[in-house]
């Protein structure tokens, strides 16, 4: 059966990165008899100078429907002074609510070729291999109430961090079951020590944990979590957290490879549909110009065939094509040394498609 995608270029770099998934996508289709369908919908500021909203239901509707969803980046300066629930991210938000996406894997895999573009040391990160898991329905970013109202004269902002037996026991299992499939060792970050939904959140991984008597558990505080990771990050191999943790630690972990537009992810529901997408966002000040790396995006979409539409095989393709690349020495100008050539969006998207060949 033909299997369905829907891509949703968004904003800033996104049409261009995501023309370069296309033609990797097409290549998989005419080289390899990747039986598959795609089509396009709005999403972020995209969507809000069409509909007047960042999340039309046509688009939310259409995600449901489809095998994948392939997105490339929301957002931009244009929109900071929206009302908040028409901003882009807001979009984000609804989409992952909306279809369920409460598992986002990250990677943070260096490749030896980028060694030198990381700012730590070689010998830090020569190797280095992370997967972050992080909770993505839950947590401060969705819990009520919050807002911002007046009281005692002054406007005072808030918002609440919640978290239930329930949404913790699934995201944890998510997390043991992917480090049984690596090294088997699984790092918990939280704030037990001073927040009452860490606490929880600390009390049921270790409980779900007492069924993968197989799989290493440690817990950190996220302040010490930060600092390790920047220290010695390949002490890690499976560090699963929370919502606001994991935005902020999977970013860090993105610089130790030398370059945040080399990182995909992917968010799944319980039905293993999902939503990939590159992690370094819209990118506004560079977009249009032909020069952002698309890797990040390409990598995004071999997750998709690896997690929702298995297809592992053609996953691999993909992800030996990117190898080849960097090996064969192109680089886009995020991930080239002081002094070296670089190539622009279409010329590194090419570049992959020839690889794959």
């Amino acid at each position: 059966m033909t299997q369905t995608i829907l891509i949703l270029p968004g904003d800033g770099i996104g049409p261009e990165i995501t023309a370069e998934a296309e033609k990797v996508l097409t290549a998989l289709r005419r080289q390899h008899g990747f039986d598959a369908s795609w089509s396009h919908g709005l999403i972020g500021g995209a969507a809000f100078d069409a509909t007047g909203e960042p999340l039309p239901a046509a688009t939310l509707t259409a995600a449901k429907a489809a095998d994948a969803v392939l997105l490339a980046a929301v957002g931009g300066p244009k929109y900071d002074t929206l009302p908040r629930p028409q901003r882009p991210e807001r979009g984000l938000l609804a989409i992952r609510a909306g279809m369920g996406l409460y598992a986002n894997l990250r990677p943070a895999l260096l490749y030896p070729e980028l060694a030198q573009a990381s700012s730590l040391k070689p010998e830090l990160v020569a190797d280095l291999d992370i997967l972050i898991v992080r909770e993505l329905t839950g947590g401060i970013y969705f819990g009520q109430p919050r807002g911002i109202r007046e009281e005692h004269g002054q406007r005072v902002g808030y918002n609440t961090e919640v978290y239930s037996e329930s949404e913790i026991e699934r995201i944890a299992r998510s997390a043991f079951e992917a480090a049984r499939l690596r090294g088997k060792r699984l790092c918990s970050v939280d704030k037990a020590n001073v927040l009452e939904s860490s606490e929880l959140w600390r009390e049921t991984v270790i409980r779900v944990g007492a069924e993968y008597s197989d799989v290493a558990l440690t817990h950190q505080y996220v302040d010490n979590a930060a600092m390790q990771l920047v220290r010695a990050p390949k002490q890690f191999d499976v560090i699963v957290t929370s919502n606001l943790f994991g935005d902020i630690l999977s970013d860090i972990a993105a610089q130790l490879t030398g370059s945040i537009g080399m990182l995909p992810s992917a968010s799944l529901n319980e039905r293993r549909q999902g939503l990939y997408e590159p992690i370094h966002g819209s990118a506004p000040d560079i977009a249009g110009k032909g020069v952002a790396n698309p890797l990040a995006m390409i990598l995004s979409l071999a997750m998709m065939l690896r997690y929702s539409l298995q297809r592992a095989d053609l996953a691999l393709k993909v992800e030996t094509a990117v190898r080849h690349v960097l090996a064969d020495g192109l680089r886009t100008g995020d991930i080239a040394r002081a002094g070296e050539a670089t190539v622009g969006t279409p010329a590194m998207g090419d570049a992959v498609v020839a690889a794959l060949a």
